[in-house]
């Protein structure tokens, strides 16, 4: 592909044109996941959906919803997803990164079309949502995991970014669609166009992924070391130099903590709970730490607005309960290209931990105002809720939203990384399932108290980034493993951590990997009696400065 060997500077390094594209494709796995979360909870209140699906004749003709069925119909894709994350650690790890995604979005087509041919079961819709959530479970593994593995460290922070900005693009698209829609929301295609959407939506993915390069990881995880190679080169746009010194960098970090975990045989789902010395630093530690996060992720409360939010505000007294969606969805997706500046400008710890308080106190005020003033019945009320919400979705879309896609991206040691992330992402799906099948019952008990809950969560999650999470900004996967060794370095000094080799964490130290290169020359030379490839090139060098020799009857 021509692309390969295009490359731009970034960050003072080549990045390759064909990286970027693969951060393009590969994240529309999260706007499939941003549309299907989104779709709902506009759908929840058409009229057609309504009749169709509910059970409560409401005394004016038409019919709502009982709210543990809402909760079954909305919470149950969920469970897919939480199936299908762990299935990725499979499939990602047999059939490659590439396929594994495009596998994602089969099923997610399938489970969409379930959707559309409901009639009049609420039973028949709520399984095609949880088949369409196996699909999207296995992208929310696999595309940041894809990413992080192919992206140079110098993009990799907002490369795996771009995937929490898609689910807000996805969010905020299915808004537009839901409130363009509702002008024949009393039609059964309303609903049945909003799901089909979808469908159009995961063709780019499904089909586009098999025009990126494999992940150099997996390939030299299965010890094909040429195909990492090329992989590795068309990535840094240097397909038509693979040989090139800033890819046998790269090479030699990866090749170095490849082969002490290959002594150590193949991870198993055991070690990802027990420790084992296995030369894999904290490695449950790891575990605990990127399932907190990501559980973590799902009770910062986000969910209660984009899963819920339209039902909140109309029993808020909100006149246009959508439009009001509609803009918070807006502040979600400009925020989050905030947050692309934020996860490499400030790294991934402060951000977290600043957001995570900023979090709770809006939180605090939309839970207090709620309770305190009944907004249906004083204006003021409802308008410091709306702004209360509009600032803690804007926090999340900097912070929480993409940050914890990187940090999970690039946690994990490749020798259990599939299973670690699978585990992690899990945890995020079981906290979705709880949070969107617990939000009618709870709110039809305690109402917008229930906001306090999520104020005490997000106060957790700032304690838990403080005090166990390292600073992985602009580090190598390997660099990044290799922190975690380190038993005197705390979390909250790590970002004053540099790795060998490097005067910063941005700037090579070029003498240093001079010296590795000719050191490896000289192992080279011993091991094979041979001379090494540096004195070869010089022989050669110094052949052509002597000029043509005679050929053997010439000189006779």
């Amino acid at each position: 592909m021509v692309l390969g060997k295009k490359s731009v500077r970034i960050n003072g390094a080549d990045c390759g044109i064909e990286a970027l594209f693969l951060g393009a494709i590969s994240s529309m796995g999260g706007f499939l996941f941003g549309y299907d979360t989104g779709q709902i909870s506009g759908m929840l209140l058409f009229s057609d959906f309504k009749n169709r699906f509910g059970q409560n004749d409401d005394g004016k003709g038409s019919k709502e919803f009982v709210p543990i069925i809402q909760s079954l119909l909305v919470s149950l894709m969920s469970i897919g997803t939480l199936l299908g994350a762990l299935s990725s650690s499979y499939t990602s790890d047999l059939w490659g990164r590439r396929k594994n995604l495009s596998w994602g979005c089969f099923i997610f087509v399938i489970g969409s079309v379930i959707q559309i041919a409901a009639v009049d079961s609420w039973v028949h819709m709520m399984m095609g949502r949880f088949v369409a959530g196996l699909g999207i479970g296995i992208l929310s593994v696999g595309v940041p995991m894809f990413q992080s593995e192919c992206s140079p460290r110098e993009i990799r922070g907002a490369v795996v970014a771009t995937y929490q900005l898609m689910i807000t693009f996805g969010i905020l698209i299915s808004n537009i669609v839901n409130f363009g829609v509702r002008a024949f929301e009393d039609n059964p295609s309303s609903w049945r166009l909003v799901i089909g959407l979808g469908i159009v939506f995961a063709s780019p993915l499904g089909l586009g992924v098999f025009l990126l390069p494999e992940s150099p990881r997996w390939l030299a995880g299965r010890q094909d070391w040429d195909g990492a190679r090329m992989s590795m080169a068309r990535l840094r746009g240097m397909k038509h130099d693979h040989r090139h010194q800033l890819v046998e960098d790269d090479m030699k970090e990866m090749r170095t903590v490849l082969e002490k975990e290959r002594l150590a045989a193949a991870g198993t789902w055991k070690e990802c709970f027990i420790p084992k010395k296995n030369g894999v630093p904290k490695q449950v530690y790891r575990t605990i730490l990127g399932v907190a996060l990501q559980f973590l992720q799902q009770w910062t409360g986000v969910n209660y607005f984009f899963y819920y939010g339209a039902t909140i505000f109309e029993s808020a007294g909100i006149d246009d309960p959508i439009r009001t969606q509609l803009i918070l969805g807006t502040i979600n997706v400009a925020m989050t290209f905030f947050g692309l500046y934020v996860v490499e400008r400030f790294g991934r710890r402060m951000p977290l931990f600043i957001g995570a308080i900023w979090q709770a106190a809006w939180l605090a005020v939309f839970a207090a105002m709620g309770t305190a003033v009944n907004p249906k019945e004083n204006s003021a009320s409802g308008i410091v809720m709306i702004v209360a919400a509009a600032m803690f979705i804007a926090s999340f879309a900097a912070t929480w939203g993409p940050i914890i896609w990187v940090v999970i991206g690039e946690t994990f040691p490749l020798r259990t990384r599939a299973k670690q992330a699978s585990l992690a992402t899990a945890a995020n799906w079981l906290g979705n399932f709880m949070l969107s099948f617990l939000t009618p019952l709870a709110t039809d008990k305690i109402s917008y108290a229930y906001g306090f809950v999520f104020v005490g969560t997000n106060i957790v999650a700032a304690i838990v980034v403080y005090f166990f999470l390292y600073e992985s900004v602009s580090l190598s996967l390997e660099n990044v493993d290799y922190m975690y060794s380190l038993p005197d370095l705390k979390p909250w000094t790590s970002s004053k951590w540099i790795p060998e080799g490097y005067q910063t964490r941005m700037k090579r130290d070029d003498a240093h990997f001079a010296r590795r290169a000719a050191e490896d020359d000289e192992r080279t030379q011993v091991a094979s009696g041979r001379p090494s490839r540096a004195v070869d090139d010089e022989k050669l060098a110094k052949r052509s400065s002597e000029g043509p020799r005679e050929s053997r009857e010439e000189r006779v």
